[in-house]
């Protein structure tokens, strides 16, 4: 019995030796951590910039398609893979003032021959299907696209500045394709792009 007591301290010993120590983490991780934390935030965000736009539309030139007031979210970087093709609602820089942006629908291609009369649209002779427009054009006119221009028009024809009365618009200053309606929340929802093929 004599020999358990010193026994039971050392083994007592041990186990207080065993405890696991705390240890403090190092300024410099922490300080290194919040660092690549923000690097990575700020990486995101410019991405995030860099492949899409916001719009607000301004003024009536979409109806019905687009409303005022109505916010879209645009995709910068599909014309960086493909080109902009008949049908498509895109965002452009205003040739005549590029500090303004306008939304619009793409009608002729570079090389195309687009004519509008007797309240319908040709391209290369060939009558376009738009069940988007708002109205036929009251206009009449013709236009040979050149290249590295495209021809477009607002879907409310008789209410838009587009290229029936200021022409062409240069491949640069397409700013990307109009992709979501994220607000107003009743007008959620995908922006109706048209593809026109005319074989």
């Amino acid at each position: 019995m004599e020999q358990q007591g010193p026994q039971v301290q050392v083994t007592t010993a041990k186990a207080q030796a065993k405890e696991p120590q705390v240890q403090r983490q190092p300024r410099e991780v922490l300080i290194r951590e919040i660092v690549e934390t923000l690097l990575l935030t700020l990486f995101i965000f410019w991405m995030v910039n860099t492949a899409t736009g916001r719009f607000r539309i301004e003024g009536y030139s979409m109806l019905p398609t687009l409303e005022e007031g109505e916010y879209v979210i645009i995709d910068k970087l599909s014309y960086y893979l493909d080109e902009p093709d008949r049908g498509d609602v895109i965002v452009l820089h205003f040739p005549n003032d590029r500090s303004r942006d306008f939304i619009k629908r793409v009608i002729g291609l570079p090389g195309d021959h687009v004519e509008v009369a007797d309240g319908h649209v040709t391209v290369n002779g060939v009558p376009l299907e738009e069940p988007y427009i708002n109205a036929e054009p009251a206009y009449t006119g013709s236009w040979d696209v050149p290249e590295g221009q495209y021809f477009v028009l607002g879907d409310n024809r008789n209410n838009s500045s587009d290229s029936h009365n200021w022409a062409y618009l240069p491949r640069e200053d397409i700013v990307g394709k109009a992709w979501i309606i994220y607000w107003g929340p009743e007008n959620w929802g995908l922006v109706s792009h048209y593809p026109h093929n005319l074989s």
